[in-house]
Formats: C-alpha cells, structure tokens, sequence
C-alpha cells in the first residue's frame, strides 16, 4: 500500500519543540507570533493568523468574511468536506459550481453563472497544489462585491505568474496536518494583507476575547473583553516551535514532490486515459505537486 502520508521529522524540529517545553510558554506565548510574522514574510503576506487546524482556518476566514444566515458562497465541488462545512458553521448556504475537467479547479465560467444576490464570498480551492485562475476569479469578485477566499491547504510553495499563494486572494487557507507540505501535527493558517480581517480572525480564535495572555502580560493588565462569539481555535507555542522548524526545509520539499510528479508524468504520459493539461499552465502556475502530462 502506497501510505495516505509520512511526516518528515528531524532532531532539528524535536529541539525545537524540547525548547519550547522547557520554557514558560506553552500556549498563548512568543512562539505564536513569531512563526505568523515568518510565516506571512514566506508567502508575502502582510498579515497571518495561526489557528488550530486547516477546518479552523476555514471556518476563521469565513467569520472574518462576515458570512451569515442565508448567506451564499460558491464553493467547487471537488474538495475536502471542511471547503463546504465553514459555510455552513456561520449559517451560509454553500453553492457548488463545477470544475474545470483537465485541472479539477474552480471555473470561473461557472462562478459567474452561480452568483446570485445573496452571494457573498468566492472560496477557491488550489488542488493538488495547483494555484486557480486568480487573475479571472479576483476579477469576478470585484465586479460582484464579493471576498476571495483561497482554500490553500494542498498549495503551500506554489506560485502563480510569478507570485506566492498566500497573497492571491483576500484570505488565504493553510493545513499542517502530517500530510501537508509542513506540518504542526494539527494547525492552520490564514494571511491577508487586511489589517481589519487579520484583528476579526485573532479575536475570534481566542473565544471572541480581545487579547490573549502574552498581550497582557506586555501590557501589565489583566482586563479583556469578549466583543464576538469566539471558538478556542489557538496553535500551542509547542506547535508553532515545530511549524517555524519545518518551515525551513519547505523548499527542499516542494522540489522532492516536484521530482515525485515528474517521475509519473513520465509514467503516465503514453496513456491516453489520462489528460493532456494546457500547456500556458507550465509556465503561468507552478503547483507543488501537480501531475503535468
């Protein structure tokens, strides 16, 4: 059996956490900052929000979004359960429009044809690494009012014409489950370059309180307030040590999995069962581990 995923794991990663146990900050601490402000330098994001799963970052950037009762987002139907869930956690209403056949990724053509006067926010799932037609879809946003949301979670190392997935869209999605290209063992994270979104996302991750404890220590006060109906989405210190440790090798990865993709390109390439991906995609989206034959 070929293994559903192995994370890599190294003494570098396992110092790194022992650190952070043998310090004064396990949850809440320095650590968290520190791997959101590396993190959003990474994907060239002004802002990153680090959450405790990639189903929290979803249902966080939906939030964030402002997605309500009735409230429709487009979402494709070939994804994770979590793409559709998020909407429906904020009492949405998730509208399933087709993907394109060679790619698996959302068609613009049939977003524009989902839209409707309750459609609120447009969430794009990068398959297999392979970054969507940002340039169409951010253009249908805009014209609709709408927020572009990109469910990242399989594309983190990608680019698309020349720019990092995490600054494409309005809010961007991560995943570090064991599987992902990075991991924290479970952990996600959102980026934006909204100052605004990126305050509503903290809040709402820590129970809708408007700061967590490293804030009030620094601030010698012990006063918060709640302002929102918040969930306890936070990533542990002992988490983000291991996610700021990864991080460092996620370029090697991403070239390992581009050699594995190459390797069944080759394979594949003589069997007419498979398709043909246009080729302005090769040079246009580099995915990090899309199957290009």
């Amino acid at each position: 059996m070929i293994p559903y995923g192995k994370q890599s794991v190294d003494e570098d990663d396992i110092n790194a956490v022992v650190e952070v146990l043998r310090s004064d900050w396990l949850t809440t601490g320095p650590k968290v900052r520190e791997f959101e402000e590396t993190f959003a330098a990474q994907v060239g994001a002004k802002y990153a929000v680090a959450v405790s799963s990639g189903t929290a970052a979803l249902h966080t950037a939906i939030f964030a979004a402002g997605i309500g009762l009735g409230d429709e987002v487009i979402v494709p139907v070939m994804t994770f359960a979590a793409t559709a869930n998020c909407v429906l956690f904020q009492g949405g209403k998730p509208i399933f429009a087709d993907v394109e056949p060679d790619l698996l990724l959302l068609n613009p053509y049939q977003v524009k044809a989902k839209i409707s006067s309750r459609t609120k926010a447009i969430i794009a799932v990068d398959y297999t690494g392979q970054p969507c037609d940002y340039d169409s879809l951010q253009v249908i946003a805009d014209q609709h009012g709408l927020i572009l949301i990109a469910d990242a979670c399989h594309a983190l190392g990608a680019t698309y014409k020349g720019h990092p997935v995490g600054s494409l869209a309005d809010l961007s999605v991560f995943s570090f489950h064991p599987v992902k290209h990075i991991t924290t063992g479970e952990g996600g994270m959102i980026t934006t370059n909204d100052a605004h979104l990126a305050d509503r996302m903290r809040i709402f991750r820590n129970h809708g309180i408007t700061t967590d404890h490293l804030q009030r220590e620094l601030a010698g006060s012990w006063f918060y307030e709640m302002v929102d109906l918040g969930y306890n989405y936070r990533l542990t210190d002992i988490q983000c040590a291991l996610g700021l440790s990864q991080l460092t090798k996620l370029k090697g990865w991403v070239a390992r999995r581009r050699e594995i993709a190459a390797r069944y390109t080759t394979a594949f390439k003589s069997l007419p069962e498979v398709n043909r991906s246009p080729s302005y995609l090769i040079g246009n989206m580099h995915g990090t581990c899309m199957l290009f034959v």
